[in-house]
């Protein structure tokens, strides 16, 4: 049995079917079945009611792309509009248009019934962002040349990659990054030369001299026309009388042994005539030399120290403590040298020279405490290497008088110089500070070291061959030719913060010593 079935409309909207099920005779329905069965799936295919994996579309704000339809496109869906746009502009072609950054999708229907997905990432533009790294670049260029540095963007951030000389150039170069925005600094540096070391040379020369005269005349009388007494200026320690008691006669009492002293026992008159004629002589000669690197205080002290008495406060009714303390003396030397960049060298230095002074000392509590001569100064100067300058200098001449006479007596022609007594002192001092830098480097390998000069030859040593460390090609660390800018950094904050402790020690050294008897601040 044959059957014939024309059908003019479309097989999905199965009219069809539906003519044929009208006519078909009862025993073709398992085959009817079987086909409306085929039918369905193939339709439900067409629909998109399987799920299909989407495509990947890539768009730029600003920009736009067309997608492409095979059949005839019925519809049109984007899932954010706030992302991104779609216009048909023909029955098979859409224009996907970027508007924000960001992330949606895409759902064309076709007229066969088929469904096409996309997922649509919209990223932002990097017109301005590659402008102004283009900009940056030439500023790179222009500031550092010869410099490789790379400037990147990634996700609103800018890497700055690359290798440069040294920290200043480092700094730099991220400071021109940062006017973009949140800018990564990821330069390496060329490690640094050792910091340049400086010799500082200072010549302390000083010289006093004195020189005294005291002239004066002491009378006293141990019983002449029954009279004791005497007669004196009181510049001069007269002799001590003792008034005669019972079988006891007076006596007199020298305290002083410099005079020339006169005695009549007949006429029971005496004398003490003072003639002195002193010198003095005091020369001083130091030559500190003491060696930093650039930027870093030093010190140098050659002397020693004295103990002095510090009386402490007393409480209730027991006395005051005395406790001991210590003060250097000597030689001492502190600055802090810096490199300008003119090339010259900026000194900050303090010398001091001092010495024990027993003349001038005094007795606490029975201790007896030497005073210091003390000649010291605090300057800043600045000299090229090799240059010398005089900071510091003194000519200090003084001539002191001192006459003294009996009223009336001490104005006798003649006679009148027996009851005057005179002395007269001139004191010289002369100093003068010279201070020279110099830029040092290490003693090259296998150069002879400086040695002493010894008055007489010492012991022959007992190991022939000097102490020595291992040569060159046995070291088994190398140093790197550049490292990260953060560990550069790290270093010279270590360096830093060792520069402030090594002034924080040498502060006290140059603060002024308290005077003997009086306890120090706390």
């Amino acid at each position: 049995m044959k059957i014939k079935l024309r059908c003019t409309a479309k097989p999905q909207s199965f009219l069809c079917l539906a003519r044929f099920l009208g006519s078909a005779l009862p025993f073709a329905l398992p085959v009817v079945g079987l086909t409306l069965l085929f039918l369905s799936a193939g339709a439900q295919e067409r629909r998109g009611t399987v799920p299909q994996t989407p495509q990947s579309l890539d768009l730029i704000v600003g920009k736009s792309l067309l997608v492409d339809s095979i059949h005839p496109m019925e519809r049109v869906s984007v899932g954010l509009g706030g992302f991104a746009e779609a216009t048909a502009v023909s029955p098979s072609e859409v224009l996907l248009s970027g508007k924000a950054p960001g992330e949606t999708s895409l759902i064309i229907w076709q007229d066969d019934g088929s469904k096409l997905y996309y997922d649509v990432a919209v990223r932002p533009s990097r017109f301005l962002a590659e402008n102004r790294i283009a900009l940056a670049d030439r500023q790179l260029k222009e500031e550092l040349p010869g410099q490789n540095i790379q400037l990147s963007l990634e996700d609103d951030t800018f890497f700055l990659r690359g290798r440069v000389k040294d920290m200043t150039s480092a700094e730099r170069a991220y400071s021109i990054a940062s006017t973009l925005g949140k800018a990564v600094n990821l330069l390496y540096v060329d490690v640094p030369q050792p910091e340049a070391q400086i010799l500082l040379k200072v010549k302390f020369a000083s010289v006093d001299r004195n020189i005294s005269r005291q002239i004066g005349v002491n009378l006293f009388s141990t019983g002449a026309a029954n009279t004791l007494g005497s007669i004196s200026t009181g510049q001069f320690n007269p002799p001590g009388l003792t008034m005669p008691t019972g079988a006891n006669p007076a006596a007199v009492t020298l305290s002083d042994a410099l005079n020339v002293f006169l005695f009549r026992p007949d006429l029971d008159l005496g004398a003490t005539i003072k003639l002195l004629e002193s010198r003095g002589l005091l020369e001083v000669l130091a030559e500190p030399n003491v060696m930093a690197q650039n930027g870093k205080p030093a010190s140098f002290v050659a002397g020693g120290e004295f103990p002095y008495p510090v009386v402490q406060g007393s409480t209730g009714a027991g006395g005051a403590a005395v406790t001991i303390q210590f003060r250097e003396f000597g030689v001492r030397l502190n600055f802090i040298p810096t490199i300008t960049p003119r090339g010259s060298i900026s000194l900050r230095v303090a010398p001091e020279v001092s010495a024990l002074d027993f003349t001038h000392g005094l007795t606490v509590n029975g201790f007896s405490v030497p005073a210091i001569t003390v000649r010291k100064l605090d300057t800043a100067v600045e000299l090229n290497e090799g240059q010398s300058f005089a900071i510091g200098g003194l000519l200090d001449n003084r001539v002191t008088d001192s006459l003294e006479k009996v009223p009336f007596l001490g104005d006798l022609p003649i006679l009148g110089k027996f009851f005057q007594s005179k002395s007269r002192t001139k004191e010289n001092t002369e100093l003068l500070v010279i201070v020279t830098p110099e830029l040092v480097r290490p003693i090259p390998h296998g150069a002879p070291l400086p040695q002493l000069k010894y008055g007489i030859p010492f012991m022959d040593p007992n190991t022939p061959a000097d102490m020595m460390t291992p040569a060159k090609d046995t070291a088994v660390f190398a140093p790197p030719s550049s490292i990260p800018v953060e560990i550069l950094l790290r270093s010279l904050q270590a360096e830093s913060v060792n520069a402030d402790q090594s002034r924080a020690i040498a502060a006290p050294l140059a603060a002024p010593m308290p005077s003997p008897g009086t306890s120090p601040k706390r």
